[in-house]
């Protein structure tokens, strides 16, 4: 080591100073000459991994050939994201939170917010989507799941802090529109991370081939939320609804990828709870002009993702839900599509449902046009589908349901066989 003491003015401090800068001159030099010969080497090994490791993503394949490719949402499905029960969380009984819920529920929220939804429940409801994933298998269908992670960490932004829920709903962050995946920018605090669960599949599906955008991911702040939102009965919803008052502001653009339903070049969507204007035109700006984005609206006091209020499950045929009628139906009427009133659900009113209605029995999922898979324990909507010459694939998640969705909602489409067409022209 070279030690310095303080040198005072004089021939001799300069004689010093000239001695330390010569030794300091030889140390520097010497050291500059080992870190470039280093790093040349690091330079190379490194560079050596990667021609050994790593890959460029593919070129754009050709539709028939991309990961990626899904038009509607009644094409033969060949490929689907399941999502995960496993460590579901009770969200925070936030201002958000609340106005999506229904009043019967929000002692369950204030008192179990960021633990565990009741365990037994949960395990129940991961049999039943285990059960549903071999059923999809054996119908011909690769099934995907999202990564398992511990959403009851705590996290923090400059803006919020919460805890997680989990990544049991793929159908409200994922939508595909074609060969592209689009990450939705949910309005939910504790939604903000849920996205890490699919990146792994995302990223090697954009390894692949597929287009991947990732919508402006909003802060949170509390602008995004009328604070004072006044929802105290079911008569405050209609009339909010009524009135076009969201909890939801305009601060910034947020959109569940749930209140999108696709068919072919168009494409619907509901203003909603989780669903600003802003979002929408977001989307429609990003789809413009290969697709058509059109807003639509249904007598419903808690709009909030669309397919347990409107179904479409083949081409010129779309489920309506009877006590939500859809005010802008006459464009399918005029296009000369059919309009099916989907039967009352049989689900008993002792059943939790956290975070949905018992409309569930009309959240289908579509494996092709004469394929549906429907809740067993829903034997009027069974008959309905069978009359139309459409085969049931009876599949009991009654457990799942309780946390926020059917069979479309548990999962998301990532490749059905067909092509781009319009239904509407």
């Amino acid at each position: 080591m070279l030690r310095v003491r303080c040198l005072r003015g004089g021939s001799r401090g300069a004689e010093a100073v000239h001695y330390i800068g010569s030794r300091l001159g030889k140390v520097l030099t010497g050291w500059v000459q080992r870190t470039f010969q280093s790093t040349q080497a690091a330079t190379a090994s490194q560079t050596t991994c990667a021609v050994a490791e790593d890959k460029p993503p593919a070129p754009a394949p050709t539709p028939e050939d991309c990961p990626v490719c899904s038009y509607n949402e009644w094409d033969p499905l060949e490929e689907v994201i399941v999502g995960r029960a496993e460590n579901a969380c009770v969200p925070p009984f936030s201002v958000e939170v609340k106005a999506n819920t229904y009043e019967k529920y929000w002692g369950f929220y204030q008192k179990y917010g960021g633990q565990s939804f009741p365990r037994e429940h949960v395990k129940k409801a991961i049999a039943e989507i285990e059960e549903m994933c071999n059923i999809l298998k054996m119908e011909g269908v690769t099934v995907r799941r999202p990564e398992m992670i511990n959403w009851s960490t705590k996290y923090k932004t400059p803006d919020f802090e919460s805890t997680g829920m989990y990544a049991a709903m793929p159908r409200d962050i994922l939508l595909v529109v074609g060969n592209e995946i689009i990450e939705a920018p949910m309005a939910w605090r504790a939604r903000f991370f849920e996205y890490r669960a699919y990146r792994p599949i995302i990223k090697e599906y954009f390894r692949h081939g597929a287009k991947w955008t990732t919508a402006p991911k909003p802060t949170m702040a509390n602008e995004l939320y009328d604070q004072d939102y006044p929802i105290r009965t079911v008569e405050d919803r209609h009339k909010l609804a009524a009135q076009g008052k969201f909890v939801t502001t305009e601060f910034e653009p947020c959109f569940d990828a749930a209140d999108f339903i696709r068919a072919g070049r168009d494409i619907f969507v509901q203003r909603s709870q989780v669903t600003n204007y802003m979002g929408i035109e977001w989307m429609r700006r990003h789809l413009a002009p290969e697709y058509r984005v059109h807003t639509i609206s249904f007598k419903d006091p808690n709009p909030m993702h669309i397919d347990a209020t409107f179904n479409i499950i083949g081409p010129g045929l779309v489920l309506s839900n009877p006590d939500r009628p859809c005010n802008e139906i006459d464009i399918f009427r005029k296009a000369g599509w059919t309009v099916i009133h989907p039967p009352l659900p049989l689900i008993p009113d002792d059943h939790p449902l956290w975070m949905s209605s018992k409309w569930l029995s009309m959240n289908v999922l579509m494996l092709d046009e004469k394929r549906v898979m429907v809740d067993a324990n829903e034997t009027p909507i069974q008959k309905l589908f069978e009359n139309l010459g459409i085969s049931t694939i009876k599949v009991n998640i009654r457990h799942a349901n309780s946390l926020g969705g059917g069979f479309h909602c548990w999962t998301c489409d990532i490749r059905r066989r067909g092509t781009l067409k319009s239904y509407f022209d």
